[in-house]
């Protein structure tokens, strides 16, 4: 990219795929630069939001990011934490994730699904000064939907496979099934 197509990226807004009532809300950190530019979630080749979806039985076949409005008939969205497009999460200052975290608060609230899923323990846990979470079912609810922290699956997550995050993201399809 350019200086100036860098730039446009990082000031351009990814939209929501959200809806009311959903089953789960996924939350992403924040977008990355590919995400910024193509308008879409999790769309940087190597990121594993997609193909770990799939395989943890949310949807019945792997969806392209091109394709994230198929999600709404399935009870599931999308948003992200902190707005602001980056490289890299660790661009992003804490004060940006209590304040993402804040009004991921009040979406939640507004949009009413019954689980909110953050995508990255170090994200949830500046955005909501939970500084001892643990990727799992937490015990707070935000915005009255409970809460489950997932691993991130950037590529840059090399501690979680695909088929550990397909684990995980699966015992979260279960709960959000009950």
């Amino acid at each position: 990219m350019t200086p100036e197509e860098l730039q446009a990226a990082r000031d351009r807004l990814v939209p929501d795929v959200v809806a009311d009532g959903l089953r789960v809300l996924f939350c992403g950190i924040n977008p990355g630069l590919t995400s910024a530019a193509t308008g879409l979630h999790f769309a940087r080749p190597g990121n594993r939001f997609w193909p770990v979806l799939h395989r943890s039985g949310f949807t019945p076949r792997q969806l392209r990011p091109q394709e994230q409005d198929e999600l709404l008939p399935y009870g599931l969205g999308i948003t992200n934490v902190v707005e602001r497009a980056s490289a890299r999460a660790d661009e992003l200052s804490a004060e940006e994730y209590r304040e993402g975290g804040r009004l991921l608060a009040e979406k939640v609230a507004r949009l009413r699904p019954r689980w909110l899923a953050v995508v990255g323990v170090t994200a949830y846990r500046t955005a909501f000064e939970e500084k001892k979470a643990q990727i799992g079912p937490q015990e707070r609810t935000i915005g009255g939907a409970r809460v489950w922290v997932l691993p991130n699956p950037s590529g840059l997550n090399a501690h979680w496979s695909v088929g550990a995050m397909a684990e995980e993201y699966g015992r979260l399809r279960h709960a959000a099934a009950k």
